[in-house]
């Protein structure tokens, strides 16, 4: 997968995993690496599908409407991609850490629906319910940081508390943080996912 990878200064420090959304690329989330954990190394990495010339990480049949088969077999693509780049470039595996907003915070969110070891944590910027109806793995000790919008078009309210339920339900210690700017990134939510950051990892 087209990525870039980025050596940072302590090695002990997790690795940050940065997923764009629609339409970005692996340059889009590096700013947040650098506030989120300016030691860390970063794997930024960009989705191999393509809807109407932009860059996803999975394809969709409509606004909301995931296309689950492939939401499946890229979730197995970014696995292999992210164990193999571990061996590539001498990174603690067990240490990975994504950062996802929107289509990148929903196939993070898939990561760890379907298994229980690709990921230490994540910071979730506006995710969606990846996959309803499955059992998810064990996750106990993940670590997850939901960013959302109380007035999120994408995303309603009803779907964060939806997916921290299950994510609290199969074991994970999740933290909402609630903005009103829509489905908007901002740089308070970034510096609300730097903060709880640092409190469970640094």
């Amino acid at each position: 997968m087209k990525h870039i990878f980025k050596q940072g200064p302590d090695p002990s420090a997790p690795v940050l995993v940065l997923l764009h959304g629609t339409g970005g690329t692996e340059r889009d989330l590096l700013p947040l690496a650098s506030e989120i954990s300016p030691s860390s190394s970063v794997l930024s990495v960009r989705g191999n599908v393509l809807e109407n010339g932009m860059p996803r990480f999975f394809r969709r049949l409509a606004e909301g409407v995931f296309d689950i088969g492939d939401l499946k077999l890229r979730t197995q693509e970014l696995k292999e991609f992210l164990d193999s780049a571990a061996a590539e470039y001498g990174l603690d595996r067990s240490r990975f850490v994504a950062v996802g907003y929107s289509n990148g915070a929903n196939i993070a969110g898939s990561l760890l629906f379907h298994d229980a070891d690709a990921l230490s944590g994540a910071i979730l910027h506006h995710p969606m319910v990846p996959i309803r109806g499955m059992e998810l793995p064990d996750l106990e000790g993940l670590k997850c940081f939901i960013g959302a919008g109380t007035n999120d078009p994408i995303c309603s309210p009803a779907e964060t508390k939806e997916l921290t339920e299950l994510l609290e339900g199969a074991g994970a210690a999740v933290e909402v943080h609630w903005e009103a700017a829509g489905h908007r990134l901002t740089s308070s939510e970034v510096a609300a996912a730097a903060a709880w950051f640092n409190r469970q990892f640094g």
